[in-house]
């Protein structure tokens, strides 16, 4: 499938300089809040704001824009492979992560191809538990703010008990006083990249 998702990547500084290393790479999947045609909007939240805010993170971080309201599986997965190309990615290091829309396009994507994700961090997204078997090998660490009154704290809770019922890892973290907004402070915790990258793929 030809590319039609326009994206943005941001390179880890020392890319250039390491010719021959190959790097993790962080898939990034963000809200309804930033759909369109401006790129501009995908500095809002997550990883590309870190990186804007000129803070270092060891991944060749990208992120793909939706034109409109919702994640078409198959555009993103053109994206993925495109990136594999043109970027020296080592694929047994490949995280996906989004936040609400994003969370549930995370769900769907790995569900989708469970075989190109070390781990996945879906954060306050609705997900599907009869996809459970298909995401019981790949490493979830899932977030959600338990007042959430916009995508509820149980469609984390029943996908992370529909995968563990599954023999699957997975973990899920709330955030006791957090609203809608669960991604400002899981996207700050630098415990969550070095957890991700301790996870290799299957």
């Amino acid at each position: 499938m030809p590319v039609n998702l326009k994206y943005r990547v941001d390179l880890p500084p020392e890319y250039e300089k390491k010719k021959k290393e190959r790097w993790p790479l962080l898939f990034f999947l963000h809200g309804v809040g930033e759909v369109g045609h401006d790129q501009s909007k995908l500095t809002i939240h997550g990883p590309p704001k870190i990186v804007k805010q000129r803070r270092e993170l060891p991944f060749v971080v990208v992120s793909p824009q939706s034109p409109q309201e919702g994640w078409n599986v198959e555009a993103l997965k053109a994206v993925l492979d495109e990136v594999k190309k043109l970027y020296r990615i080592d694929p047994d290091r490949v995280y996906l992560t989004g936040l609400s829309m994003g969370g549930e396009g995370t769900w769907r994507l790995a569900a989708a191809y469970p075989d190109q994700f070390a781990a996945i961090v879906p954060i306050c997204g609705k997900g599907e538990p009869k996809d459970a078997g298909k995401l019981k090998r790949i490493p979830v660490w899932a977030f959600h703010g338990k007042l959430d009154n916009r995508v509820s704290v149980t469609h984390s809770e029943r996908m992370v008990k529909a995968i563990q019922n599954a023999g699957g890892n997975a973990r899920l973290t709330l955030y006791p006083d957090a609203q809608h907004d669960s991604w400002t402070q899981t996207y700050e915790n630098s415990e969550l990249y070095a957890w991700l990258l301790k996870q290799r793929r299957k």
